[in-house]
């Protein structure tokens, strides 16, 4: 037991400051799913293939709610969601947290203004190719996915705080 908790703490202090090793690429086909959410506080079922309906998704994987680049994160898209709004682009968190945490965290950090789903596993994670090694969590990968199922751009830092900001500059670009 101590030693799956210090590979996970060591691959968790890993992603603070390594991208994941081989994000999808700009053009690839964005693998569909559906998960158990979370909005400010409330569970609902998360579809991306009909979420795409809307406009482009941003898809964000992180790797654990309540720590302390998570935490950041998820208030930078709170923060931000009307200028993703306004671009028509809708965002969902994903990490490997169950539900319960999830409901917590929609509410706190995320300032119930965008969903965060269970991928138990890090199933959905590890199609995205968003998977840290050897434990069942996210790395740290953000996409925004176009309304054709595509990939449209990535970022891939363990730096929690270059995130949005990118994401708005490439949502700028966005056709």
């Amino acid at each position: 037991m101590l030693i799956r908790a210090a590979l996970v703490a060591a691959a968790f202090a890993l992603t603070a400051t390594s991208p994941a090793l081989a994000a999808l690429k700009v053009g690839d086909k964005a693998p569909d799913f559906k998960v158990e959410a979370a909005t400010n506080g409330e569970t609902h079922a998360f579809s991306l293939k009909s979420a795409l309906k809307q406009g482009p998704v941003i898809v964000y994987f992180y790797p654990k709610a309540f720590t302390g680049g998570c935490s950041l994160e998820a208030r930078q898209f709170s923060e931000n969601m009307d200028k993703f709004a306004a671009k028509k682009i809708s965002v969902v968190g994903l990490s490997a947290d169950d539900v319960p945490t999830l409901k917590k965290f929609s509410k706190a950090d995320c300032g119930g203004k965008f969903p965060v789903g269970s991928d138990k596993g890090a199933r959905i994670a590890e199609k995205y190719d968003a998977k840290m090694p050897a434990v069942p969590m996210s790395g740290r990968v953000s996409y925004i996915i176009g309304k054709d199922g595509k990939i449209a751009f990535v970022h891939d830092s363990g730096n929690a705080a270059t995130h949005v900001p990118s994401l708005l500059a490439a949502a700028d670009s966005l056709k």
